[in-house]
């Protein structure tokens, strides 16, 4: 249908906005306000009467605060807005921060008696990483005692001095913000709409608005402002799209809500390794409309996508990791009754919604974890599981989660040379400020190092949660650069350069400086006067960080930051020696070096030698064989020289390589069950400095036998590898790849008719730029092709480690270094040759079964 309406409605530029600001500030008022001027709601819903649009979760009636993001739409001026509403609680945050992701502009809204808040300054913070364009709202300017000069000062002090009142400014208050602004001012020129426009949406200017949403006064004003300077973004005709959030509908539907940031999306669409688009909703509140087809800016929900997490970017896009993160781990406690592996799988679908829980299983003592923000968030998700299962849950007490860092500069080496294997990898450690997480570069000639293996190496540190030193906790706010390495022209495989990647940083941080870190909570306590004295005394034995108190009318507000463990609980105390007239509020702050590093890491008893997932050690070749070299020797038999200056390390010659002569590079099962022996007791020490490699002498286990339980099998079979192994196939690849590539396939349909199990073929597609991992099926089999960057053996080792306690798994290869991490899995695996030989005897089993029944 057309007309005049609808061709009026199509003019009309559109923006993503979004609405952040602490617990309380008037979030939802002001949402509220947007929509019933925009012409979306007929009514004005308030918080206290638990009406209101957005709040649509009873927890959220109950509790009058908004716990999951919500979409809706309005209209100011030419403008639609599709707005986006966000927690503001500091529990659900990281919902609130999940939600920045897709905003084209935000709407920042400071309370005004409480001014600039450490939790708003917090969200600037956020606000500035994600590069969003900035309005600001001071709410609650009709209460008694509000100056809008100091809080103007207040706002220019702590968040940036281009923030302009904008229900005021002149045109020398804008001018100030910017050179040309100024010289266009005393050229007697006037700055038009376009150029202020252009400078906020650059994040040059701040327009500040003063208002009350609860009584209406200053939304229209800021309405207004959204409407004449946002700037509609460009986008490209490729399709992308940035996910924010998954959640499910009343019907159990998986829903990915996305913001469309590049070409279009069309239902029935395949989207490589997540599935086909079955349809797209555009919600407003809890009612949506679908759509066959939506064009870039639009944010959507679909459905029939499998895999995808908050935060995924589809084709062109930088992933950011969030910054808010849980800093309690809890342990989760159920009714004796209840089945802990089905409760684990119903929380790790939780954990698609929610993604910040991060819930684990330890097996040494059969109990589930799960990480939180706080204790509203704990009650919420109690809520959740019992709406969800039925199931009663309870909490363990929270126990704190550290981070560690570097203090110094330094380099690491990790080399990984089996027999027929050949990787060695330079990093420098730098230590960097607090709050800035990982950053990985590369700072290394393709003369040393090809791109494509340079490529590698930031795809392995990347893709693993490197361990400190310390307690083994998360290592953070640190900068790894590749400065060297180096690949062999005949034996280097892409899973060479993930072990000698993992090796060099856990070798950097065995000779740095290393510091634990602790989660920090900013504080506001609100008390009488007389007990100042005593709640600054608290803090500073807390170790906490206090600024000097502002004391008002008998009032006494003390500000700054203590650690999380000793500060969580502090509200029962301020209760006591304030008669109840004490309140502290609490913010998450950002980890801080810890208070009690020595008391944390003796009680946490961790030895780093000997956690062999995280080994400092290095793998070299000598005499035809490969030898475990000690973290603290690799530096004096390292095959490309240090790249630190006044390094003293020796630089070692590769001794030559003596080559086999059998073509089967396979390893038997005995030779790798050693191999993981002898790396098992590789780490540990003996007294002094010295490392015992000597065989332990060890009590015997007994165990209780039990029969394994009856589980699906699979069987993965790394295609190339076969292919190059088989004698027809290898002769058929000279002539035409692609031929010899569909002749295995046929011959492992075959194999699978026989045999039953799920096939897996997997083909390396690695050095192809900007391939995605394909899934296919060639008639009863499934085919995989891996992305850029991953190799078939990495692909095959991950599908390993996470499904081989789940089924009963065997791996085709001829990759010795493979078959040792495969069967480190718990996996079984048989090599190409014997596998071709199983082959051609199933198929002449067939054929004689065949012969036999036709004779009968």
């Amino acid at each position: 249908m057309g007309g005049p309406l609808s061709e009026e409605k199509s003019k009309l530029k559109e923006t993503v906005l979004g609405i952040v600001a602490h617990v309380d500030a008037g979030k939802t008022t002001l949402s509220e306000n947007f929509l019933y001027f925009g012409g979306s709601i007929r009514k004005l819903g308030r918080v206290d009467k638990r009406d209101t649009f957005f709040d649509t979760e009873n927890l959220e009636r109950e509790r009058g605060i908004t716990i999951f993001s919500k979409q809706g739409s309005f209209v100011t001026g030419n403008t639609k807005v599709t707005l986006l509403d966000t927690p503001g609680h500091t529990d659900f945050s990281a919902e609130m921060e999940r939600t920045l992701q897709v905003l084209d502009y935000a709407v920042l809204i400071i309370s005004a008696p409480d001014k600039v808040t450490a939790y708003t300054v917090t969200l600037w913070k956020l606000l500035e990483r994600y590069g969003i364009p900035v309005f600001i709202f001071v709410n609650k300017t009709d209460r008694q005692g509000i100056v809008k000069e100091d809080i103007l000062k207040d706002i220019k002090e702590k968040l940036s001095r281009n923030a302009v009142d904008f229900t005021s400014a002149d045109d020398e208050e804008i001018a100030s913000v910017k050179e040309s602004f100024i010289s266009k001012y005393f050229e007697g020129e006037k700055i038009t709409d376009e150029e202020i426009g252009d400078a906020i949406a650059k994040r040059e200017l701040f327009p500040v608005y003063f208002g009350s949403a609860l009584r209406n006064e200053g939304v229209r004003e800021l309405m207004d402002g959204i409407d004449v300077f946002s700037v509609a973004k460009d986008y490209k005709e490729e399709f992308s799209a940035t996910v924010y959030k998954i959640s499910r509908d009343s019907d159990g539907n998986r829903l990915t809500h996305m913001k469309i940031t590049g070409g279009s999306l069309k239902v029935r669409t395949s989207i490589p390794d997540y599935g086909k688009v079955n349809q797209i909703r555009v919600y407003n509140g809890t009612s949506f409309e679908t759509k066959d087809e939506v064009e870039a800016g639009c944010i959507c929900a679909v459905t029939g996508l499998n895999d995808t997490r908050a935060g995924l970017v589809m084709g062109n896009g930088e992933e950011l990791l969030p910054v808010l993160t849980p800093v309690l781990r809890y342990k989760v406690i159920f009714p004796p009754a209840v089945s802990i592996q089905t409760m684990l799988f119903k929380l790790k679908e939780l954990t698609e919604e929610i993604p910040e829980l991060n819930v684990s299983y330890d097996e040494e003592v059969k109990e589930i974890n799960i990480e939180l923000m706080g204790q509203v968030q704990i009650e919420v998700i109690k809520h959740l599981i019992e709406e969800r299962t039925g199931i009663n849950v309870s909490f363990g007490t929270g126990k704190i989660l550290y981070k560690e860092t570097i203090c110094n500069s330094v380099e690491g080496v990790g080399h990984f040379e089996p027999l027929r294997h050949y990787a060695e990898v330079h990093l420098l450690l730098e230590p960097l400020e607090r709050g800035m997480g990982l950053v990985f570069e590369t700072d290394c000639s393709e003369e040393i190092l090809a791109k494509n293996w340079q490529r590698l190496v930031l795809t392995h540190l990347e893709e693993k949660i490197h361990r400190g030193v310390l307690i083994g906790a998360p290592v953070t706010d640190m900068k790894i650069t590749l400065v060297s390495g180096k690949a062999h022209i005949k034996h280097t495989e892409g899973g060479d350069f993930r072990q000698a990647t993992y090796r060099a940083v856990r070798n950097g941080l065995m000779y740095a400086d290393s510091m634990l870190l602790e989660p920090f909570y900013d504080f506001v306590i609100d008390i009488p006067e007389n007990a100042v004295g005593h709640a600054m005394m608290d803090m500073e034995k807390m170790s906490g960080v206090i600024n000097p108190p502002l004391i008002e009318n008998g009032r006494a507000v003390l500000t700054g930051y203590a650690p999380v463990a000793l500060i969580g609980s502090y509200q029962t105390e301020l209760t006591s020696y304030t008669g109840g007239k004490g309140r502290i509020t609490l913010r998450f702050h950002g980890y801080e070096k810890c208070h009690n590093q020595d008391e944390v890491v003796e009680k946490s008893g961790y030895m780093p030698e000997k956690d062999l997932r995280n080994t400092p050690d290095s793998v070299f070749c000598a005499n035809g064989a490969g030898y475990i070299v000690p973290w603290n020797e690799v530096r004096n038999k390292m095959h490309m020289p240090s790249v630190l200056k006044g390094s003293k390390a020796e630089v070692y010659v590769q001794p030559e390589i003596t080559l086999r002569d059998s073509l089967d590079l396979s390893l038997g099962t005995e030779e790798i069950d050693d191999i993981i022996r002898n790396a098992s007791h590789a780490n540990e020490k003996s007294n002094g400095n010295q490392w015992n490699r000597k065989k332990q002498n060890i009590s015997p286990v007994v165990r209780t036998y039990k029969s394994s339980e009856k589980r699906e099998k699979y069987l993965l079979v790394d295609g190339y590898n076969v292919i190059f192994a088989w004698k027809e196939l290898s002769e058929l690849a000279k002539v035409n790849l692609d031929g010899a590539r569909l002749k295995l396939l046929d011959i492992l349909c075959n194999y699978q008719g026989i045999t039953g199990v799920n096939l897996i073929a997997v083909f390396d597609a690695y050095k192809i730029a900007g391939h995605d991992t394909e899934y296919s099926d060639y008639h009863n089999i499934h085919v995989v092709y891996t992305k850029e960057a991953e190799t078939a053996d990495r692909y095959i080792e991950r599908f390993a480690h996470n499904n081989g306690t789940r089924y009963d798994i065997r791996v085709v290869t001829s990759d010795g270094l493979e078959q040792v991490i495969i069967r480190g899995a718990g996996c079984t695996l048989v090599s190409s040759r014997e596998f071709e030989k199983e082959v051609e005897l199933f198929s002449k089993q067939c054929m004689e079964n065949y012969i036999n029944s036709l004779n009968k």
